[in-house]
């Protein structure tokens, strides 16, 4: 089926609104997304092709936003690149108009340009490059050009070879990223429930994309004996966007393999705890209690402490003893538990915290300290000095990134980005990597709608718990 062209689709890309979606939902890809402003389909072809390590090495990627704009002009080193360029505005992005520049220019046949394009790549052969480097050169000559832009010509190509998509690849993993976020315009839901149940997968973690999920409008529902499948699955729900809430399945409880979650929802429905106990005798204790924790045993009117007696008084039964004679089951009257310690229970237990972000419940403190916001940097000015604070998701150092190291911090109200330099990074090292929840003062960056936080002070953040960041070289 084809998905209709929708500019809502596009205005959602533009705000970089893709956590989740395939191929754009990286840091670069989302810090590209508001300067290229993609309006078309062939626009998502450039996105996916551009943040690649050839164009980035070969220094395409700030010229062809430039004059996407209309910032620069559209230039070439020499006419004949304009037959290769042109519709890349001059600047190179594809393995095939690499093998076009050195037809035009250098009056290679297809085959030999095709040879160029092998030879440029990963198993470089030098004796074979020197051959057609020369080859290459000789041709430009015949053509007019001299060797001083020949050169030019040749390191651009050489550079962005390294890693570059056919334009027929990026076309493939354009309709995908527009099926993606098609979906995730339309039916939020269903695309976390997707997502949730196709991990591991993608950059971000299922708490984040819970938390992106909420924050458009989706309830998201913990784990219930009775209710929740083997996997995420949708219920009807009319507080959340589409009426539809999702339901964490059986699978994400800790220790929870997919065969024992597909076991328990075989078995479903269950009248107590030891009716579930009796009749999926491979629970051991430790799922038991994780179930308890997870606060899968509300269906049958108990919390989740009274839960954790339950489950610590069923490791007594078994198929083979009679019903109804276990011990202890009734828990004594215990004090329930915050809303803060739900919410470090679920992340325990599941990995998510679907009714609240851990700074949420510490907002006023941070408040109280000047904190602002991951929505509220919006309204900061450029160049201001200011104090966010969150959850660690991400630690990259890209090798090309001559040190530095980029944080994504996340609240209760979105994600941050952080730029540490590498003076800053060994100044706060084992803060800055170990801690769970950062403090972070710097300076703000903002330019053509993407905001960057250039930090020069680190701290850690006391939260109680957090999910696990994901950390990348």
């Amino acid at each position: 089926a084809t998905l209709p062209q929708e500019s809502c689709v596009y205005d959602m890309l533009q705000k970089a609104d893709s956590i989740g979606v395939f191929q754009i939902e990286s840091r670069a890809q989302m810090a590209t997304l508001p300067r290229l402003k993609p309006r078309t389909f062939y626009d998502l072809v450039v996105e996916v092709a551009l943040i690649r390590p050839g164009p980035i090495q070969g220094g395409s990627v700030h010229p062809y936003i430039r004059r996407r704009n209309g910032l620069e002009p559209v230039t070439y080193l020499h006419p004949l690149l304009e037959n290769a360029l042109a519709k890349t505005l001059g600047v190179p992005l594809f393995q095939e108009q690499l093998m076009q520049i050195a037809i035009d220019v250098a009056n290679f046949t297809p085959a030999d340009a095709d040879m160029l394009r092998q030879a440029m790549g990963s198993k470089r052969s030098c004796e074979r490059m020197d051959d057609l480097k020369a080859r290459f050169f000789d041709g430009m000559r015949t053509n007019g050009i001299t060797d001083d832009i020949g050169e030019q010509i040749w390191l651009k190509l050489a550079a962005f070879s390294n890693y570059g998509f056919p334009e027929s690849h990026s076309v493939s993993f354009s309709y995908l990223v527009y099926a993606s976020s098609w979906i995730k315009y339309h039916y939020p839901a269903a695309f976390c429930a997707a997502l949730l149940k196709a991990q591991p997968m993608g950059f971000w973690s299922p708490h984040t994309l819970v938390g992106d999920a909420r924050r458009h409008g989706v309830v998201v529902r913990t784990p219930d004996l009775n209710l929740s499948a083997a996997t995420a699955t949708l219920e009807p729900c009319e507080g959340s966007t589409g009426s539809v809430s999702v339901r964490l399945g059986f699978d994400y409880v800790r220790g929870m393999g997919l065969g024992l979650a597909e076991e328990i929802d075989a078995s479903r429905p269950f009248t107590s705890v030891e009716d579930l106990r009796r009749r999926v005798p491979s629970l051991s204790l430790a799922h038991l209690e994780a179930l308890a924790t997870a606060g899968a045993f509300g269906c049958f009117g108990i919390d989740r402490r009274s839960a954790l007696w339950a489950a610590g008084a069923m490791s007594q039964t078994s198929a083979d003893r009679l019903p109804g004679i276990v011990t202890g089951v009734e828990a004594p009257t215990l004090p329930g538990m915050s809303p803060q310690e739900l919410s470090h229970a679920d992340l325990w237990a599941t990995g998510v915290a679907p009714d609240g972000h851990p700074t949420s419940f510490i907002r006023g403190d941070l408040t109280g300290r000047g904190v602002v916001t991951a929505t509220d940097l919006a309204d900061v000015a450029s160049g201001e000095r200011v104090l966010v604070g969150g959850v660690v998701t991400h630690r990259q150092r890209p090798a090309t990134a001559q040190g530095t190291t980029f944080l994504n911090l996340e609240d209760e109200t979105g994600l941050i980005n952080v730029v540490v330099s590498k003076g800053c990074w060994q100044r706060y090292k084992q803060i800055a990597k170990g801690a769970p929840a950062l403090l972070i003062r710097g300076r703000l960056e903002k330019e053509e709608g993407v905001i960057n936080i250039v930090a020069d002070k680190l701290e850690p953040l006391p939260i109680g718990a957090a999910p696990a960041s994901r950390d990348f070289r």
